[in-house]
């Protein structure tokens, strides 16, 4: 397979994906923090938001392996895939029965789909970065002649 040439992401855009994963993931958490539920219930949407943001980064760098020609086995890519579909479902069902206004359960689902979003947008930057610095010979390795 032909290696892709990667280009480093601007400062723009690496500044855009930070923003959107920590305004979704703080606004999240601070619905939360704000919220009238139990405590219980609390813990189930904050551990969500952190099962979703590991999932999705776990999914992307995956996607990313296997397009670079790097093993993924089945299993770990199926489970990827499942971790990430099961996060939003969980989410889904939480709100779906949860005695919130139509209104919060937008909130969370807009604020939590926006963090997931980010975080994977800051994996691959993060990632585009790294593969670019090593594509590139920084000019002291340069040997000069004298």
């Amino acid at each position: 397979m032909p290696r892709q040439h990667i280009q480093k992401p601007t400062g723009a855009f690496v500044a855009a994906a930070w923003a959107a994963m920590l305004v979704g993931a703080i606004t999240y958490l601070s619905g939360l923090w704000n919220a009238q539920m139990q405590l219980n219930e609390k813990g189930y949407y904050f551990t969500l938001l952190m099962y979703g943001l590991f999932s999705a980064v776990s999914l992307q760098k995956s996607v990313r392996d296997r397009l670079e020609g790097i093993p993924v086995t089945g299993i770990y890519y199926g489970l990827c895939w499942l971790s990430l579909g099961l996060a939003v479902l969980l989410l889904t069902v939480g709100l779906w029965n949860a005695t919130l206004a139509n209104s919060e359960k937008g909130f969370y689902a807009m604020a939590f789909l926006l963090s997931l979003f980010g975080s994977v947008t800051v994996q691959k930057n993060i990632r585009d970065a790294a593969q670019f610095k090593t594509e590139t010979p920084i000019d002291d390795e340069i040997p000069t002649v004298r």
